[in-house]
């Protein structure tokens, strides 16, 4: 029992180091590719070159912001409504200060990322919460119904008619007695 527990463990554990270790900018140019309405926000100046770096987007900013800033895991649904809930202004304020891009842009985003995200609609909102959720946890979508055996036929379940219950007669009380 408890080899089969400490497999089980570790599977998870290699499970989430795999999803933790997908860099952010591959999982926003998926989520791009998937849902091309989300803004891009990547018009930001780099300090180090100078110049416009295009892969530093408004997801992949919100995606460090929940891994690395918040340190919610990246594989569930909840955790990243947690992190839009966080942009909205419902759950806990998102940070100027450490904020992802403070230090390697020119330009703090985080004022227009807030902005962004405020101005998609709740389809929208969900739309990329299942994406980010599909892309790091690709197990959570797969069905799970139970396929019928090949030698089972269905059969067609016997009709009934439902049954009036029956009224209690005088002396029924004396059957719960002990």
């Amino acid at each position: 029992m408890g080899i089969a527990i400490g497999l089980s463990l570790s599977f998870g554990i290699a499970h989430l180091t795999h999803a933790q270790s997908i860099r952010p900018e591959y999982v926003a140019n998926i989520v791009y590719q998937r849902l091309p309405d989300i803004p891009k926000e990547n018009q930001y100046i780099r300090n180090s070159t100078k110049e416009v770096d295009p892969d530093n987007t408004l997801i992949s900013r919100l995606i460090r912001y929940n891994q690395d800033i918040q340190k919610r895991p990246v594989l569930y649904r909840f955790d990243w409504k947690l992190t839009l809930a966080d942009y909205l202004g419902a759950n806990e304020p998102v940070k100027e200060e450490l904020y992802p891009g403070r230090n390697t842009l020119t330009v703090n985003p985080y004022k227009k990322d807030v902005e962004a995200i405020r101005s998609l609609n709740r389809r929208q909102r969900n739309d990329l919460v299942n994406v980010l959720a599909s892309v790091y946890n690709p197990q959570q979508n797969l069905p799970n119904t139970p396929q019928p055996s090949p030698q089972s036929s269905p059969q067609p379940s016997p009709v009934t008619t439902p049954q009036k219950p029956n009224f209690s007669q005088p002396g029924d009380s004396q059957l719960l007695k002990p």
